[in-house]
């Protein structure tokens, strides 16, 4: 017999090879039905945003119910209520009494009709309740004794006297200390000697190098003198002939390159000369990319040996500016990328600095960008300002070999005011970018801020500013007073342009446009009108006022390549020369051609006036030219 397909009537008719096609079906969670384009208010941007998620939970039924004990109170009403208590208590009743009436069940009574069985409840609890207990292991003590350790009772009584006898026998030996660390290096002399016909050749030898240092030093200066002998030459006796023929132009010409292979990718930050050995210089590295902040390196070069540093020192943030100090010319301050101040000693062989600010002795908390040594206070301390883009110019005085610091004055920018919570005013603090002290009156000095203010201010007034003058439209780079006229500065800036003041009129008397961002200016030290400014694109700008005053009498690419941009210029003090640090961490040497540094000619029969009268004198007389009426000085 076969097996005949029951098939339902509404069964599609498919065929073989639809019936093997496969249909992969995905079920996802997602509910279809589920709205996407639901928006809710949001506060924070006050606006209807569309919600990212939605809820796809989907419910298909849902019955709220409880659960009560047979045996507690409202489970005993629950099941009255119901009619099934009574109902078990007398089929309880009944079952007693059948037991009692067995043996009258045979007397021809009818036994009693049966109870209906009881009605069966779901959900009931009935509850068990199972223990077990482990097996508890017997506690068991161990204990040790030790001879208890020997004691003694002390007493005595403690007179002036006796304090004053332990004062006296401490001071001696103390004193006996230094006198045996004075004649240990006798004994050790006497002992090396000794010793120094049983040492090996190889200590020897070890020895003798530490004696050498000086001798090789020279060594190594004569063969660099001997490799960079034409620049030497250069540098002592070259004057440029074509400045004869050009129309009172002049050039730079290159001498020497200083580089050091660990300072390769750090910027040269700040530079100065050696107020003493006039052929020596520091340079700071650092960066002015605060995305790209790492280390930092303080060099000294001297130009007796241009291609290795006489002084290296490393330091864990990047240098942004330092002086070396007047009568002490060993002694650098340096100001840091993190907002500390150090002072360098040279004298000491270690590499870390001698002293150095903490958050605790009142650091700074953006960089310092300038730092300057001033006149030692009353007691013979040492003493240094710096300047901040946190607003302070700080007085750090060297006290018992610690820096302490007192704040001179707080910029902030007059006329704006910020809205603090609860209705507070509150103060904008300006950004100190640059400041520069006068050469004769201790106590005036000039601030240079990022928004471009220059501000006048005292030693003696920190809540105000003496005079504020409207400089520049962007960062103020660098401000310096001029070394011979005591009224006239000169300022420098982001925004293209370089200035010179004078500081009783709030216009500038001079304005030079060097279509470049300003990165640093300096007056040169042999003349009153004489001033070199480097700009960004790489470019180092000379100006004599006296032959032109309304171009550089020198404009002229120093760097070679296009993405380096020179940092910081400086004139040597003795010689025809100036140092250029750029972006890339090199220093170039470039000798000032005559026409850069033009004396006065000598004249049959006259001599020729020199000094620092002559120099205010011709400054003056191109400062009245340009002077106002009403600002001209009367005679």
């Amino acid at each position: 017999m076969s097996k005949t397909l029951l098939k339902p009537p509404d069964q599609l008719e498919l065929t073989e090879a639809e019936l093997k096609e496969e249909v992969t079906r995905i079920l996802t969670a997602n509910n279809p039905h589920a709205p996407q384009n639901i928006v809710r208010y949001s506060f924070k941007e006050r606006a209807y945003k569309p919600i990212s998620y939605v809820d796809q939970l989907a419910i298909h039924f849902s019955l709220d119910g409880n659960l009560l004990l047979r045996d507690s109170d409202e489970g005993r009403r629950q099941s009255a209520k119901i009619g099934l208590e009574p109902e078990v208590e007398e089929t309880e009743v009944k079952e007693e009494g059948s037991k009692e009436d067995i043996p009258e069940a045979g007397e021809g009574e009818e036994p009693p009709p049966h109870s209906r069985k009881e009605q069966k409840l779901t959900n009931q609890f009935n509850f068990c309740e199972r223990a077990s207990q482990t097996f508890n292991n017997p506690v068991r003590e161990r204990a040790c004794q030790m001879e208890p350790p020997p004691r003694a009772t002390f007493s005595a009584t403690a007179n002036q006297w006796e304090i004053y006898d332990a004062y006296v026998e401490e001071l001696q030996k103390l004193e006996k200390s230094k006198e045996k660390e004075k004649q240990k290096p006798l004994v050790a002399k006497k002992e090396d000697k000794a010793r120094g016909r049983k040492l090996t050749s190889l200590e020897s030898q070890s020895d003798d190098v530490t004696k050498v240092t000086k001798a090789a030093k020279i060594v190594e200066r004569m063969v660099n003198q001997n490799t960079f002998d034409d620049l030497a030459q250069d540098f002592k006796y070259f004057e440029d002939p074509a400045d004869e023929y050009r129309d009172q132009e002049g050039t730079l010409l290159p001498l020497w390159k200083f580089q050091y292979d660990k300072a390769k990718r750090l910027a040269v930050t700040a530079i100065c000369w050696n107020p003493k050995y006039k052929d020596l210089f520091a340079v700071g590295h650092g960066s002015y990319d605060f995305m790209k902040q790492s280390r930092g390196m303080l060099l000294l070069y001297t130009m007796k040996n241009p291609s290795f540093p006489e002084y290296i020192f490393n330091s864990e943030s990047g240098i942004m500016c330092l002086d070396i100090h007047n009568d002490h010319p060993y002694l650098l301050v340096v100001g840091f990328y993190d907002g500390n101040v150090a002072i360098y000693n040279l004298k000491k062989s270690h590499s870390q600095p001698g002293y150095k600010s903490s958050a605790k002795s009142g650091k700074h908390t953006d960089p310092v960008w300038q730092v300057k040594w001033q006149k030692d206070d009353l007691d013979n301390n040492l003493n240094f300002f710096s300047i901040s883009s946190d607003g302070r110019i700080v007085s750090w005085t060297l006290v018992k070999n610690e820096l302490v610091h007192s704040d001179v004055i707080k910029l902030s920018v007059e006329g704006t005011t910020m809205e603090g919570p609860e209705g507070l005013q509150l103060q904008t603090i300006g950004c100190g970018t640059s400041f520069d002290f006068h050469k004769k009156i201790d106590y005036l000095f000039l601030v240079g801020t990022e928004e471009g203010k220059i501000y006048k201010c005292s030693k003696s007034y920190s809540s105000q500013f003496l005079d504020t003058f409207d400089a520049h439209h962007m960062a103020v780079d660098a401000v310096s007073w001029n070394p011979y006229h005591m009224k006239v500065f000169i300022s420098c800036s982001s925004d293209w342009t370089v200035k010179i003041w004078d500081h009783t009129i709030k216009t500038p008397m001079f304005i030079f446009d060097l279509n470049s961002a300003v990165g640093d200016v300096a007056w040169a030290p042999y003349s009153s009108t004489i001033f070199a400014a480097v700009t960004t694109d790489g470019k180092a700008h000379v100006f004599d006022l006296s032959i032109n005053k309304y171009e550089a009498i020198c404009s002229q690419p120093v760097v070679a390549k296009k993405k380096n941009k020179i940092t910081h210029v400086q004139f040597n003090p003795i010689y025809p020369i100036i140092i250029i640090g750029d972006d890339r961490g090199h220093v170039t040497c470039l000798k000032l051609s005559p026409n850069l540094r033009k004396m006065p000619k000598e004249k049959k029969g006259q001599e020729i006036q020199k000094g620092p009268e002559v120099e205010i004198t011709k400054l003056d007389k191109l400062l009245n030219l340009v002077r106002e009426p009403a600002n001209k000085p009367k005679k």
